[in-house]
């Protein structure tokens, strides 16, 4: 596996299903920036109703709107519905996410812990969703709130470097001097 951070704001993503997953799929969704997401949930919740809005679409996909996507998230589906999308998915060369069926995926969800642009992910492949979980509920209790500002600072503090010519390991020295303090002071807070 390769882990990497997608823009999908410019992306067409289709999330089809309902259900816990499928609503925890749409909130990372929307975290990340999708402009383009249309939700495709035949015979819905109210919540999925009321999350969802006006890009809910009450009826499975049809096979353009598949072809169409670069990315198709789906939960809560049956084992046959499932099957049938990522298989077409993966023929038209659009990445598949199928929730807690590891063989019709092509791209893991991260268990993600955000804070602004600071996206810090733990993934087990697919293995250990519990896992992966546990590994973020503890990540966030020691990277709280602050940690977005903390980012701020320090891309600040990057491009006031870049512009006065420090070279990339100057950069990446003085960031970890002013990293430092906060790492030390999360690390006694969080442990004692």
């Amino acid at each position: 596996m390769l882990p990497l951070a997608v823009d999908v704001s410019a992306w067409r993503c289709i999330l089809v299903g309902d259900g816990r997953a499928a609503l925890a799929r749409l909130d990372m969704l929307d975290a990340a920036g999708a402009r383009d997401l249309t939700v495709f949930a035949p015979g819905c919740s109210m919540a999925m109703r009321e999350k969802a809005g006006p890009r809910l679409v009450e009826r499975l996909p049809t096979d353009a709107e598949v072809i169409a996507a670069r990315l198709l998230f789906m939960a809560g589906l049956s084992h046959a519905d499932s099957e049938r999308l990522a298989a077409l998915g993966r023929e038209h060369r659009v990445l598949v996410n199928a929730e807690d069926i590891p063989p019709l995926c092509d791209a893991y969800a991260l268990a993600m812990v955000r804070r602004g642009n600071l996206v810090i992910g733990v993934s087990t492949e697919g293995r250990s969703p519990a896992v992966a979980r546990v590994l973020r509920q503890w990540l966030q209790s020691r990277f709280g709130a602050e940690w977005e500002q903390r980012l701020e600072d320090a891309a600040a503090l990057r491009d006031s470097l870049r512009a006065r010519g420090a070279p990339p390991a100057a950069i990446t020295a003085a960031t970890a001097e002013l990293l430092e303090p906060w790492l030390v002071e999360a690390h006694a807070s969080r442990e004692g």
